[in-house]
């Protein structure tokens, strides 16, 4: 039996489903079991090019079998949208899919309270993407939510659904914003639902017995260790639990059932929103990342802030998930830079400080240490031998791994599947 978690260990967007894609040819089982549809995962293939938000990344593989676990939250509309994508390229999701009756759905209310919320809070907005996921994991916390399974009794979900609306509205209207018709929001759910309902099956069952007949699984993490609810850089996160132990509570496997955890970086650091970023450069330096790496946000086609390596940062996610390795994306993106600085660690009120010994606030107020590398200036774009890197690659690449104390295992020199390093 073989148990991989793909992790992202920045801000999100590290590239982890061109990973899991690769990682997943071989695989039995391919999980997403937290986060809804703000993480945006790209997969470029054989077949086409595929900005995937729920499905898991993995689902190309010809044996697997794409599971969605009662972690994660759901768009209704955004989930039929990628089911009929896959279909059109002819990527088969019958007996390949199974969706948990325990998903919490994201409703029309919740993505008009996340609005409503960022517009009140002026500027202390978080800078969320808009998604409802936040108020839908509140009202899952505080036993408001509706669940995949309501939506079976007609009766039951009608009953719910009209609670809520009878708060949710008056909520809405005293925030200024248009308060939603009972009629309309069952409706509409109702037909979305009708389009994946032979998709939902729980999973807990057919993955204990995956376990037991020693298949392999691959859980796929959504957006990054620093965007976790409790080790993040609170309040600027997400609501759910992105660390390794989310596994358990968000897809029912004991945490000692994963062999192997692979966090996934950047060559580089990039966030999306609001909230600290030490090592930001916002400068033609900032601008040139961000034009090579095309950084634009998958789910909010907003660009990306941009910076250097972040090392102190990735020590203490390598150290919080128990990471076995590490996978770095885009190296190519490095290729024309004749300096790359590497940031060891940070300076505060004139002291050397760890991240976890201050929070998000003191965070903006911290001076990055750095340790500046010779580039290499030689283009690695599709190179998927170790041994053909630049000099000066491998010797940025060995400096990572001495700084963050984890053997780099996975290289990526481009977007496709094909182009990576296996070491």
């Amino acid at each position: 039996m073989n148990t991989t978690l793909v992790i992202g260990a920045q801000w999100g967007d590290e590239g982890k489903g061109k990973i899991i894609d690769f990682l997943s040819q071989n695989t039995d089982f391919i999980i997403r079991f937290h986060g809804g549809n703000n993480a945006g995962h790209t997969v470029i293939n054989e077949f086409g090019t595929f900005p995937l938000h729920l499905v898991p990344s993995g689902i190309f593989a010809k044996k697997a079998h794409g599971c969605i676990s009662s972690g994660t939250v759901l768009d209704l509309e955004v989930l039929t949208q990628e089911i009929a994508m896959l279909t059109k390229a002819g990527i088969t999701l019958k007996n390949k899919l199974s969706i948990s009756p325990r998903c919490h759905i994201i409703m029309p209310y919740h993505k008009i309270l996340d609005t409503l919320y960022e517009q009140a809070k002026g500027k202390a907005k978080t800078g969320t993407t808009g998604r409802g996921i936040g108020p839908v994991y509140a009202d899952k916390v505080s036993y408001n939510g509706i669940r995949l399974a309501d939506l079976a009794n007609r009766k039951q979900f009608v009953e719910k659904l009209s609670i809520q609306l009878q708060v949710k509205n008056k909520i809405i209207k005293t925030l200024g914003g248009e308060t939603l018709s009972l009629a309309k929001v069952e409706k509409q759910l109702l037909s979305v639902y009708k389009k994946i309902k032979p998709y939902i099956h729980e999973p807990y069952g057919i993955l204990h017995k995956g376990l037991q007949e020693n298949k392999s699984f691959l859980f796929e993490g959504s957006q990054g260790v620093f965007l976790d609810n409790d080790w993040g850089t609170y309040p600027f996160v997400t609501a759910s639990t992105v660390l390794t132990g989310g596994i358990n509570s968000g897809a029912g496997i004991p945490p000692q059932k994963i062999h192997n955890v692979l966090g996934v970086v950047k060559a580089y650091t990039t966030r999306v929103g609001s909230g600290p970023f030490p090592t930001e450069l916002l400068d033609a330096e900032g601008e040139k990342l961000r034009k090579e790496g095309a950084e634009f946000g998958t789910t909010t086609g907003r660009a990306r802030r941009c910076g250097w390596f972040d090392a102190e940062l990735i020590r203490f996610a390598a150290q919080l998930n128990g990471f076995t390795a590490v996978a770095i994306t885009k190296l190519d993106v490095l290729d024309t830079f004749k300096k790359i600085k590497i940031c060891t660690g940070y300076m505060y009120k004139g002291k050397r400080i760890h991240y976890y010994d201050i929070d998000a606030h003191a965070l903006f107020s911290v001076k990055p240490i750095y340790k500046t590398l010779k580039g290499w200036d030689t283009s690695t774009r599709g190179v998927t031998d170790y041994k053909k890197l630049p000099v000066l690659a491998k010797k940025y690449l060995a400096e990572l791994e001495k700084q963050i104390g984890v053997k780099i295992s996975h290289i990526s020199t481009g977007p496709e599947r094909e182009a990576i390093i296996q070491r």
